[in-house]
């Protein structure tokens, strides 16, 4: 088949050009889309009088053959047809002739490829929705499961107050709604057709985009049609936050190996998300969740990749912009990859309830209830602040925990000291009197998740 610009060239293109160039290597998973807005096309051409009504039948009625042939695999792609459009289209051709060249009538490749892009991204925006829902609801079982399992809570990867584990994985569950919602606004931006920009000047020929816009079910015609067909922006949104995501997908990768060490021994992860030594027999190491934390550099390479590309381009279309889709198609790969794995994972993995109450109970991690202790006795905090880091300074150097010391000797770094205090230097008591809201008490941990619940 000849090239669509044949005419203008004396030679061939050249084989490693060819080569060079294809996209088809990647860009054939855009067939359904192609395929879609080649249907809206050829309808809106039909009822613009611009082709004849029989003609579009037969157009439309190729595709959905073509389409049979790709869904079932028996369809052959051709490197030296470039990409996915110029490979249905030469298809077409070879079904019904001539008839076929007409459906490119008022479209070109620019706003075609910018179509399938946003028809594609549509439809992956909202299935990651939907595995974000499900990974937020397994987070959501668990902490309603632990909201009393008392754990130590860190900040500088240091013991710092008790908690609960279900307040430490509602914290997840939170990050993940602001996830969903940065995606579903994002919709309001891929939800815009380029469909009639043609190559950037639009056309001659009586178009009814909004027609089109209609039939494909977007909201909004784009304005501009050399804006049209240059924009990136919804991809770039998209890796962007798609590397948010990643991020907070891998925090809680890193906490699942750091708990299933020996050194904190909070988690068991299952036999099946796990892998052994070659060489060292009794290893069971946490592959699963370092791929996890390790793939977020694709993600992160995919949106600076982009950002690179597109960051001097010149109006309007230019052939760069051919590298938006490998990063695009990794990214939601990985993304979907990931999400998939945890969800399968996280309900199979053990807590140890009793090794987390021990260690939240060490470390002076009750040192902030003593603080608060002498406040509500009518000491100011930064006082009660300093009386407490030196009853701290005085455990440590004999030893022993706070509840260890008796009255005698907190009550030689202030006199407000009480009996009543035992009653609060308890890890029990710590994270039930936490009843703030946003807090880690039980009960508050409980009335979050039947908020979140609802908000799901």
């Amino acid at each position: 088949m000849k090239k669509p610009w044949a005419g203008r060239f004396k030679e061939e293109t050249a084989g490693s050009v060819e080569e060079f160039t294809e996209s088809i290597s990647f860009d054939w998973r855009l067939w359904p889309h192609d395929i879609e807005g080649s249907i809206a096309h050829a309808r809106m051409l039909a009822r613009q009088g611009i082709i004849s009504g029989s003609d579009a039948d037969k157009i439309i009625t190729a595709l959905r053959e073509i389409a049979s042939e790709l869904e079932s695999g028996r369809f052959r792609f051709r490197k030296d047809l470039e990409d996915i459009h110029m490979n249905i289209e030469a298809a077409l051709i070879r079904k019904i002739g001539p008839l076929g060249g007409k459906l490119h009538t008022a479209r070109s490749r620019n706003d075609q490829v910018a179509l399938d892009l946003r028809l594609y991204l549509r439809a992956e925006a909202a299935g990651l929705v939907g595995m974000i829902k499900r990974l937020q609801r397994i987070l959501l079982r668990l902490a309603q499961k632990h909201a009393e399992t008392i754990m130590p809570g860190y900040t500088h990867l240091q013991r710092a107050q008790p908690v609960t584990l279900g307040h430490h994985l509602l914290a997840y569950v939170e990050m993940l709604q602001r996830d969903k919602e940065r995606l579903l606004d994002s919709l309001k931006r891929i939800d815009t057709l380029p469909l009639g920009a043609c190559a950037l000047a639009g056309t001659t020929l009586p178009v009814d985009r909004a027609y089109v816009a209609r039939l494909l079910k977007f909201k909004r015609v784009a304005a501009n049609s050399m804006d049209a067909v240059s924009d990136r922006d919804f991809v770039l949104e998209f890796l962007a936050l798609g590397a948010i995501l990643m991020v907070h997908l891998s925090r809680m990768a890193e906490e699942l190996v750091l708990w299933s060490t020996e050194e904190f021994s909070f988690i068991e992860l299952p036999d099946a998300f796990t892998t052994g030594s070659s060489i060292m027999p009794q290893k069971k190491n946490p592959d699963v969740a370092e791929l996890i934390r390790g793939k977020v550099g694709r993600v992160y390479g995919s949106l600076v990749a982009l950002l690179t590309t597109m960051k001097a381009l010149p109006l309007s279309y230019n052939r760069d912009m051919q590298e938006d889709k490998l990063p695009l198609f990794d990214t939601v790969d990985t993304l979907k990859s990931v999400m998939g794995v945890l969800t399968d994972m996280l309900p199979r993995v053990k807590f140890n309830r009793k090794r987390m109450k021990e260690t939240a109970a060490g470390g002076y991690a009750l040192a902030t209830d003593l603080a608060e202790y002498l406040v509500g006795k009518g000491l100011p905090f930064r006082e009660a602040h300093e009386v407490t880091g030196r009853v701290v300074g005085y455990a440590i150097e004999r030893g022993a925990e706070l509840h260890e010391l008796t009255l005698d000797e907190l009550r030689g770094f202030s006199p407000l000291i009480g009996p009543d205090v035992f009653d609060l230097l308890t890890v029990e008591k710590a994270v039930t009197r936490r009843k703030s809201g946003g807090g880690t008490a039980p009960e508050e941990v409980r009335r979050q998740v039947e908020r979140l619940r609802k908000a799901l």
